[in-house]
């Protein structure tokens, strides 16, 4: 049963619900032949990279098999005259990115957790470098996939575009697993930067600190990350990795190329917080002490679990227009100070993306109650202000009601999409949208 368990949701307060069998695949056949019995016999397969994903993805509600790709991990090629990669799916982006080491290339998402290359895939992840450097979509190139009836398609190729038919590599990209397995992927790698400087400001608002940096992108300022601590967070990472930041509203910021080019960066961002009360702006190129200030942002979860270690951390995101930035994020903030809850936010706030943390008390139903209404207001607010209820967290089962209202009738093309490719509904059911039947419409009815 341990086994099963660790291979389903684990990550937050969604109900555990293992599969009936777990399987490690070490190569894509192994994988093919076992979809090809899984689809004989109707029963469900949900893929397992590391068990990093936050909104319930790896859960098997119907039981079924569970494929573990983590073993799955050969580097197959990378091409330095071309700047690709090609990994197979349980390789993780630490791991790739130790590889490239000596050949001045580096694969730049940085979603925070060290999730394998085709978790990434499935989810469309993103993190702290990708307002600069894209999402997975814009860096996966090409994919193997196993389809649900076993079948291994690949999709894409090595150039840098098509106009070749349907575009299903982007078709599969945050399909969250429903619609095949990713065993093989191509990703574009980019030159690592000859200098990186990185800092941190701060203001004496959220608001203030969100306006700085919607101006920051309009102004076309190369930035290469640019991350939201709130004053709680900041607390938080103070006590966790022994920052001593004052704990105010914090930006983290970083900037890659030349010598000058950096430094030409840095001034300009001066500049421009200062219309916006920014102060104490600190920025050089000293590895140790950048290396402490990333650590610290990516170790921001576990700092604001400390905080209240009896409670359980649900993390959900939001991702709007830039221009709507500061409006959402403020009154995000309001709403969690209202409801007297605790909810350190942090953000890409260069992508206009956005996390809360909310550490709950799940044996409270009052507080899981304040909880829900929060998350149900922020998903509303976000889509209503032109965004959407997640920029990278994906839907999985935690999401699923806020569907509807953002895509509206679109969600029959998907549907219609899914039946096309799944007919049988095999693959990681339960995910995205409500199955016929299926009752699990409340964080609440799913808490630990």
């Amino acid at each position: 049963m341990t086994t099963r368990e660790q291979h389903a949701h684990t990550t937050t307060w969604l109900l555990n619900q293992p599969a009936d069998a777990v399987l490690t695949a070490k190569h894509k056949y192994d994988v093919a032949d076992a979809v090809k019995i899984c689809y004989e016999y109707h029963m469900p397969v949900i893929a397992f990279g590391i068990g990093s994903s936050l909104e319930g993805q790896l859960n098997a509600p119907y039981g079924g098999l569970c494929i573990d790709m983590s073993q799955m991990d050969e580097v197959v090629a990378i091409n330095e005259e071309d700047l690709t990669a090609t990994v197979q799916a349980g390789v993780t982006r630490e791991v790739l990115n130790d590889y490239l080491r000596a050949t001045g290339l580096f694969f730049p998402l940085d979603p925070g957790a060290n999730a394998t290359i085709g978790g990434m895939v499935a989810t469309r992840a993103s993190g702290t470098n990708a307002v600069r450097y894209g999402t997975m979509k814009e860096v996966v190139l090409s994919l193997e996939v196993v389809l649900p009836t076993g079948e291994i398609i690949k999709t894409g190729t090595r150039a840098k575009k098509s106009s070749a038919g349907y575009d299903l590599t982007r078709l599969i990209v945050g399909s969250e697993g429903t619609l095949g397995i990713v065993t093989e992927v191509t990703v574009k790698l980019f030159g690592q930067p000859e200098v990186i400087g990185s800092g941190t400001c701060h203001f004496p608002s959220i608001d203030m600190a969100c306006q700085a940096t919607i101006a920051t992108i309009q102004m076309c300022l190369p930035i290469a990350r640019i991350e939201l601590l709130d004053p709680i967070q900041i607390r938080a990472c103070n006590q966790y990795s022994g920052l001593s930041l004052p704990e105010k509203a914090t930006l983290f910021v970083e900037f890659h190329g030349t010598k000058q080019s950096v430094a030409e960066q840095a001034n300009l961002f001066e500049q421009i917080i200062e219309d916006f009360g920014g102060s104490d702006f600190e920025w050089g190129s000293d590895e140790a002490v950048r290396k402490k200030l990333w650590s610290a942002r990516h170790h921001a979860y576990y700092a604001a679990c400390a905080l209240r270690p009896t409670a359980r951390g649900l993390s959900t995101d939001a991702c709007v227009p830039i221009s709507r930035l500061a409006e959402c994020v403020t009154q995000t903030q309001a709403d969690i100070q209202k409801s007297g809850m605790l909810a350190p936010i942090v953000g890409h706030v260069g992508d206009g993306n956005f996390h809360v943390l909310l550490l709950v008390d799940t044996n409270n139903d009052e507080e899981l109650k304040k909880a829900e209404e929060i998350l149900e207001r922020l998903a509303v607010r976000a889509i209503e202000m032109g965004g959407t209820c997640t920029g990278e967290h994906g839907i999985g089962q935690g999401k699923r009601k806020y569907m509807q209202k953002e895509h509206g009738t679109a969600i029959g093309v998907m549907q219609a999409i899914k039946q096309a490719i799944d007919p049988r509904g095999i693959m990681n059911p339960g995910k995205i949208w409500f199955d016929l039947g299926d009752n699990a419409t409340s964080t609440n009815e799913s808490k630990t």
